[in-house]
């Protein structure tokens, strides 16, 4: 399922657009601000954004700037009553993929997401290809070489993580909050273990390196 985070102010409008995405099929997770949607997105990682600019606190701006930073191919949508020309350059130029103008027509910000979740590479299929490694999550298959490789269901899903956004790191509180239950007693040392199981089932990769970044967790880097 695709993953989408709303950041909206005005309540109503949150909770309208929360549900109309339900609707049509995506998980989504609503905030009322951007401390709120730092909070969210701890130990998260979603497949797209749709934020306001006008915001208490930080606006839409700044968030969209920090959120590229750090998530170099996040899509992220503005949706906004804000439709002068210099609030849309800035909005382009901060590195939002798409503007829309308030009132919100849902089913054209359904088709907008969905083009972009296409660009993006993460569509339904949830299907990843790096160098000679291709991974099915709806199936959840790994192969390389179209020899399958027998991966375990959190071994899968941390590399389909780690392969979903390159380059950007991974700490172990982050990869345990995500893929062990909540009461779990299991140590952070578990998920080195894990990619060591990892790097060596996946040796005969030629797109990528799962590299340890000291004292922060793990990222894959392709080659």
């Amino acid at each position: 399922m695709v993953d989408i985070l709303v950041v909206e102010d005005e309540r109503d409008l949150n909770e309208v657009t929360c549900m109309y995405l339900r609707d049509a099929g995506f998980t989504v997770t609503g905030c009322m601000n951007v401390h709120d949607a730092y909070e969210a997105m701890h130990g998260h990682l979603f497949d797209l954004v749709v934020s306001d600019i006008m915001m208490p606190g930080t606006d839409g701006f700044a968030f969209a700037a920090k959120l590229r930073e750090i998530y170099a191919h996040l899509p992220i949508i503005f949706m906004t009553a804000r439709d002068d020309i210099a609030s849309k350059k800035r909005g382009f130029h901060t590195g939002v993929d798409d503007y829309m103008v308030k009132p919100i027509d849902f089913d054209e910000l359904v088709l907008r997401i969905e083009a972009l979740l296409r660009r993006a590479h993460i569509d339904d299929e949830k299907r990843l290809s790096v160098g000679n490694l291709v991974m099915n999550a709806d199936e959840m298959t790994a192969a390389v070489e179209d020899e399958e490789i027998t991966l375990t269901t959190r071994e899968f899903n941390i590399l389909f993580k780690l392969l979903s956004y390159p380059k950007q790191v991974f700490s172990r509180a982050q990869l345990m909050d995500e893929f062990w239950d909540t009461d779990s007693y299991t140590g952070l040392r578990a998920v080195d273990v894990y990619i060591t199981n990892l790097r060596k089932k996946l040796a005969a990769c030629d797109g990528f390196d799962i590299v340890t970044v000291r004292g922060l967790g793990y990222k894959a880097v392709p080659r």
